[in-house]
């Protein structure tokens, strides 16, 4: 059978509000370049995140979903429309108070991991804490760095460490100031498939068993089947959604949306 794939304006989007939803955009366009070299990447999306719940944001090459991503965390300036984590509208915010709450109440993972390597793993731990003058919940560092088998490593610098381990590292950083969202930037995108895995069924278990929320975006079935529900981007708007995937359910989608990017490129030709 094939995938259900759901409208934008669907129940599980629409029905998310502002005390369910993590992160959430309203009318968000991107637009890079000016006049006839303009590129619009975000075209007026509505999308919501729920608390407490793992999403993928998947779509064909030049999506938009990376866009979507930046100007969700804080990382890339909307051109117009709105951006709120939790209660609070990012897209109000001034340089500064944008880069304090980034620090604050966002974790990233990206897919280099960013660790530094004159500092142990358990420096890089605690790094942006000791930069934001935080002082570290040690027992739930101490639960984090169990969870992510990393109890042993902490004494290592990120050369003595494998791929899948220093992205352990980067997973427990993330993780290690409780907040709001984590998103995930190809997070598996160096790692082998053993070691993506690991760090996949990390994140989801850090969903599951701690309530965290974690956005990823990513270009790979599997890793998108690990999440509760796939956004599809075609565009720069919203092509729908699945939930509960598979990786045969978001094969056929993107398939299904590269067909109807091939149709519109045939009727522009």
């Amino acid at each position: 059978m094939p995938p259900t794939v759901s409208s934008p304006g669907s129940a599980p989007t629409a029905a998310l509000t502002e005390d369910s939803a993590a992160v959430r955009a309203v009318g968000l366009r991107k637009v890079y370049g000016r006049g006839e070299a303009a590129v619009t990447a975000l075209a007026g999306v509505d999308v919501a995140f729920g608390r407490g719940a793992f999403t993928a944001i998947m779509g064909p090459s030049g999506s938009g979903k990376s866009t979507l991503m930046h100007c969700l965390a804080g990382l890339d300036t909307a051109t117009s429309g709105q951006v709120w984590l939790g209660g609070t509208e990012l897209t109000a915010l001034r340089d500064r108070q944008l880069t304090e709450l980034r620090r604050d109440r966002i974790g990233f993972v990206f897919q280099a991991f960013n660790l530094l390597p004159v500092l142990t793993a358990e420096e890089n731990l605690l790094l942006p804490l000791e930069l934001a003058g935080r002082r570290p919940d040690r027992t739930w560092m101490r639960d984090v760095v169990e969870r992510l088998g990393l109890t042993e490593r902490l004494s290592h610098r990120p050369a003595e460490l494998s791929g899948g381990q220093q992205q352990r590292v980067a997973v427990a950083r993330a993780l290690l100031s409780r907040p709001d969202v984590v998103f995930a930037d190809e997070p598996t995108g160096n790692l082998d498939s053993r070691a993506g895995a690991e760090v996949l069924d990390l994140l989801r278990s850090s969903v599951r068993e701690t309530g965290q929320t974690v956005v990823m975006v990513t270009h790979d079935p599997v890793a998108a089947s690990y999440a509760d529900r796939v956004v599809l981007l075609a565009d720069g708007e919203l092509a729908g959604e699945l939930l509960d995937p598979t990786p045969d359910d978001v094969l056929e989608a993107l398939a299904g949306l590269a067909a109807v990017g091939r149709l519109a490129a045939a009727g522009r030709g």
